[in-house]
């Protein structure tokens, strides 16, 4: 794999060469992580999760919404062959 030479901005930024982003497979505004390595910079793809955090309040709706009326738990025992809870 050939070498690329890289030059660090005033700003700390280096452009990485579009011959080595195609080799890659890295599209513009791709996320990468950066960490040292043996006194190496190594550069790895990243991925992006979008996370949601929710209150006790939405939670709590959610558990209401998911209780099983006591026919539907019957209902459920009996086609399971279970002894009612």
């Amino acid at each position: 794999m050939p070498k690329e030479t890289l030059t660090i901005s005033s700003r700390g930024q280096i452009t990485l060469p579009a011959s080595l982003r195609k080799r890659l497979g890295l599209e513009a505004n791709a996320v990468l992580t950066a960490e040292v390595v043996d006194g190496r910079v190594v550069l790895t793809p990243a991925v992006v999760l979008e996370l949601e955090a929710y209150d006790d309040k939405q939670i709590k709706a959610w558990e209401r919404a998911d209780e099983f009326s006591p026919g539907e738990l019957a209902t459920l025992e009996a086609k399971l062959n279970r002894d009612p809870i």
